[in-house]
Order: C-alpha cells, then structure tokens, then sequence
C-alpha cells in the first residue's frame, strides 16, 4: 500500500451516510467486510482504544493497513451489499458459510402448450410452476420419474408444437407411459388435465391418486388382469417410497418455514483464543406443514463470536444464495438485526417474513430438535474436521516451520513432461491452505526450446508465469508464498534465476526424490532436508508433487492425442475442423472414416457429397508405381 494513505486522516474523511466498509491487509487482500448504518462512527470504533472489545476485532485491526467504503442509500442495502462482498471475496475474519449449494426444485413449465416437468437449480417469475426447494437433487429425481408414470407427461425436450410430427415416438410412447404430444396423438386440453392432476399431486394431494390407484389395482385383480394390478402395486410402492419422509405437523397450518438451529464448540468466556473453529448449522426445511427434508452445513467462525452473530451472518449469506424464502423461519436464538434481516428477507421474497423464535409447543420442539440433530452432526464430524485441519492447514504449518518462512499458505508446483523433447510441456499446480486450488492451474506449451531440455523448459515457463505477474495480466497477478519444483539443486537455481531477474523474492524448494522415484526430502538454500516421512507436511508435498506431475502428463496426452488425429484426418482438402469433429463423432476412427461408402459419408453430419468425395478419394487414391 502507498504511504500516503494515513489512517487517522482518512477516518476523517468518513461519511455519517450509511454503507459497507472494506478492510485490507498490507498485501491488498481483503480480510474483513462490513456494515454500517453510520460509516463515519463504525469504522472509527476499530481503531479506538481496545477496551471493551472483542478478541476478534482486536486482531483483525491489528491487521488493517488500509480501507476503503461504499456508501449506499439505506442500511438494507448495505446488508445485501455486505452478504455479496463476502460470498466473493471470502474475508479472513469474517464468518463463512463452507456449503454453497443451489437447492434443486421440480419445475412445470406452465407457460407451454404441452408442458415439461424437469429438474430446475433456480427459481424465476416465469409462467412455470416450481415445487421446493428439496434436500437432494436424487428426491427431485425420483419425484419426476413417478409423477411421469403416474400422469403420462412427456419426458422429452422437444419444442412444440414448433416441431411436432417430426421423427418417430419415443419409446416411452411405446411402452404406454407418454401419450406423445410430440406426434399430435393428444389433444393440448386433454394433456393438460394430466398436468393440472401432476400439479396437485406435487403440491401435496396425493390421498387422491393413492385411492384411485388402489381401485384400479383391486378391479384389475379382479378381472385377473395380473400385469396391470403388478403395475398399479409398484406405482403405489413408489409413491410410499417418495413420499414417505418424516411428516411431523409443525402447526395446525399448512405454511412453509425454515427451522434452523446451531451448534458449536466456542470458546469459554475469558478465552481470547482467535483460532478458527468449526459450527454447524442445520436446517429443517417445512412445506405445507409438514417437514419434508433437513440438511446442515459447516461454517468457518472465530472463537470469539456467539451463536446469534453466527446465526444472522448464515441467514444474510444463505437466503441470498438461494431463489427461495419462505414465509417464517424459526430459530433457537434471536438475532442482533432483527427487524433489518426480516426487511432483507422479505423483500427477497417479494412478501412480509416473519423471524420467530418459540418459546413453547410444537414449533419449539421443532426448533430443539433441530438443534440437537446439529449437534450430533457436529459430534460425528469433530474428529473428520480435526485430521482434515491437519491434513490442510497442519500440514502448511509443518511446511512452513521447516523452512523457517514466514507463510506458505499459497504454494506453486511446476514439472515439465515430453517424450524424447517432443510436444514438451509445462505445468502449474496451487495448493492454497493445502487443498488444490483447481482454478489457478496452469498450462505451458513449451515454445522456445528444442529437444529433451528440462531445464530450459523450465525456465522458459517460470519466466512466462511470473512475466505475466509482473505485467499483472489476469490469472497470474497473484505471487506464491512458496514455489516447489520437480527435482534438486539444477531445478531450483534456475528457478531463482528467473526470479532474480525479474527482482521478485519468493522462496523455492526443490521435491527431491530417491533412486525408486520417492520423495526423500526438500532442496532449500543450498542443502537438502531430511523430513519427518510419517508427517502431514510430507504426506502433503508427496500429493503436490504427484499432481504436478498428473497435471503435466495430462496435458502432454492431449497434445499427443490431437498429433496423432491431425496426421490422419487434417490434410483431407475442404475438411476442416468441424467437419473433422463430426465425421469422428459419427464413425468413431479414421480406419471405420476409410471404410466408409462415399453414400455414408455424403449422408453424415455436416458433410456433403463435395465433401464426401474429398474425403472418399483421399482414402482411395490409387498408389503409383514406381
């Protein structure tokens, strides 16, 4: 950060307006995000005196060595403002929700002439219908394979009537359970009849279909029509199969709510332990009265925080990620934003939420038992979580104590792969808080080097990757904490090299191995070290080595693979890339494209008979003799 930024002059800067304050570390990362009704009063307290506050706050303040602020019109805005910031950027300090899962829903797209019922991950104002959120994209499943069965809805994604009377009927015509819409075979009225009897079924009257089944299963045994009553059995199996979840009535109503309730082991009151522990919040989802499903999700929080901070932070970050709200959700503990969390709530389901929080009855014991299912959850998972810390983040510590850097907590592997200097690659795997960081890998082909030169290679990639570093070109602007190579003292002095011609100081390491091709040790400042081979550190760079190598290997396949294809199939005049693609698609090999008829070759995708031709006498060009 530049000098001239002065915290104490620009505290006195801030506005009285309401807004979302941003804190940075002195590396530019972002480590705390939050709200304010009043900027100007709020950003000043954390630079206060000490007295009175949290551990947390003490310590995230410590840190700050710069900040800057968004103002907004209303405190509403702030809070959503506030809950997308920390979804993005994933602050240190504050707390964060691990699970970010899209709920699945069933859909009935109403607005069709024959609607479809299928799996959606979000919920629009469209004309269609939605059924949700459920616990598993498995129940959704389930329950639209037996309401196609049971109301003979297409399972087609054909556009129609655009394109009806094209092809031939499904098989699912065949066998009785679609009335093929698709073919004009049913009328749009009579369908949706089958569809308005689906609808009611997925919002819950199934007493209906299950005595009509039960009827014709009995007639049918009576007339000894035994296939048909088998038929009818399994569909009144499926629908108990489907249907049959905990349905404990919350109330006497028949509304949707939320019933949610956490558990964690925070710290003691005394204790200023700023370690981050694990919570777990768990969630009982109620649809018309009746609890239809449950999930939980972890969160990552300070020690120091209490479960009613926990519990609005997971509402603001949750219901913001997911298209549905419903109409009250119940919690063990009230919150400190009230009334704020109610408005964000409410308009993001575009009518009045209610927070409540029982004291007694039915809705309470809801409330208990959700609790006491997180805390078995939390119970089940503790000692998971603690060899997963170590595993991660224990390892990284072990790492870094034994170089005696000041972190490692984000780590780079880079490996060369070639045969005999052929299609040579590079690769660039980051582990961050040591677990992969898939996105930031990174892909090299070797441009300027002929033949099997590994350290060339590799100089010549370091130097494109940390180039492009310097230029702060995207998706290399962030630097590593530590840098593995794939080998000894040759490996790593050429990556120092680079790095000292570039002026940029990053520790590097060599991942020496054996004569069986094991990791034995660590090259660092000119000698080699011997590590603890039952430790997590080890077992941490063997699986970063390994996946460097993975990586290089990978790439280098692809390349080999698109050589071998372009020798065969590219030098055919007039066939270019997509043909190419699709005659492979269509026949499999370049042998089965050679034996093909030039009439099946002119009738395959995106060919012609011009284009069969070329390909036909490329293949059958008479060989001259000599």
């Amino acid at each position: 950060m530049s000098s001239d930024f002065i915290i104490s002059d620009e505290l006195k800067k801030l506005p009285t307006q309401p807004g979302v304050y941003i804190m940075h570390g002195k590396d530019d990362e972002i480590i705390y995000v939050g709200k304010a009704v009043n900027l100007r009063n709020r950003v000043r307290q954390y630079f206060q005196s000490s007295k009175n506050k949290s551990p947390k706050v003490v310590q995230m303040a410590a840190h700050v060595d710069h900040f800057e602020y968004i103002v907004t019109d209303s405190e509403l805005e702030a809070l959503v403002l506030e809950s997308n910031l920390i979804k993005e950027h994933r602050p240190k300090y504050n707390t964060m929700l691990k699970d970010d899962k899209a709920y699945p829903y069933i859909k009935v797209s109403l607005g069709e002439m024959y609607p479809q019922i299928v799996l959606s991950r979000s919920m629009r104002k469209d004309s269609s219908r939605y059924f949700g959120p459920y616990p598993t994209a498995g129940a959704v499943r389930d329950m639209i394979e037996l309401t196609r069965k049971l109301f003979h809805l297409r399972s087609c994604s054909r556009k129609l009537p655009e394109r009806q009377g094209q092809g031939r009927p499904c098989l699912y015509h065949q066998i009785g359970q679609c009335p093929a819409p698709c073919q004009g075979l049913i009328r749009p009225e009579e369908y949706r009849k089958n569809v308005n009897r689906a609808v009611a079924f997925l919002g819950g009257n199934v007493k209906d279909e299950v005595t009509e089944l039960t009827l014709k299963m009995q007639k049918a045994s009576e007339e000894m029509r035994f296939e048909d009553a088998a038929e009818y059995r399994d569909l009144l199996e499926s629908i108990r199969i489907v249907t049959e979840r905990q349905k404990i009535t919350s109330s006497s109503d028949d509304e949707d709510r939320d019933v949610i309730a956490i558990a964690a082991d925070l710290a003691k009151e005394g204790n200023t332990s700023m370690d981050r522990t694990e919570a777990v919040v768990q969630v009982f989802f109620v649809r018309a009265g009746k609890l239809i499903g449950r999930e939980h999700f972890f969160l990552t929080v300070k020690d120091s925080e209490n479960k009613s901070e926990i519990l609005q932070s997971f509402l603001t970050q949750y219901y913001a990620g997911t298209p549905f709200v419903p109409k009250e959700i119940m919690l063990e503990h009230d919150i400190p934003e009230h009334e704020l969390v109610e408005e964000f709530l409410s308009k993001k389901r575009g009518s009045h939420v209610g927070i409540r929080i029982p004291q007694r009855g039915m809705k309470e014991k809801l409330v208990r038992m959700a609790r006491e299912n997180a805390e078995a959850v939390l119970m089940r998972d503790r000692d998971r979580m603690a060899r997963e810390k170590m595993r991660t983040t224990g390892a990284v510590e072990e790492i870094r104590s034994l170089l005696g850097i000041a972190t490692a907590n984000r780590m780079e592997a880079y490996d060369i792969s070639n045969i005999s200097g052929v299609d040579s690659v590079g690769s660039m795997v980051v582990f961050e808080e040591g677990t992969p960081k898939r996105t930031d890998y990174r892909k090299f082909r070797i441009k300027t080097v002929q033949g099997p030169n590994d350290y060339a290679s590799m100089e010549e990639v370091l130097t494109r990757r940390f180039t492009r570093a310097k230029e702060g070109s995207q998706g290399f602007d962030v630097l590593p904490d530590l840098i593995f190579m794939d080998g000894g003292k040759g490996q790593v002095h050429i990556a120092e090299k680079v790095l000292h011609d570039l002026d940029l100081s990053i520790p590097v390491a060599g991942m020496v191995k054996d004569d069986y091709h094991n990791t034995r040790g660590l090259y660092f400042h000119d000698r080699e070290t011997t590590i603890d081979k039952t430790g997590e550190g080890f077992k941490l760079i063997t699986r970063i080595q390994d996946e460097a190598h993975r990586f290089a290997i990978e790439y280098h396949r692809l390349l080999r693979s698109k050589g071998q294809v372009h020798s065969v199939l590219d030098d055919i005049p007039g066939i270019g890339d997509a043909r190419r693609k699709a005659l492979l698609r269509t026949f499999g090999t370049p042998e089965k494209i050679r034996d093909a008829s030039l009439d099946e070759l002119a009738h395959a995708p995106s060919m012609n008979m011009k284009a069969a031709e070329s390909v036909y006498a490329f293949f059958h060009q008479p060989v001259e003799k000599e």
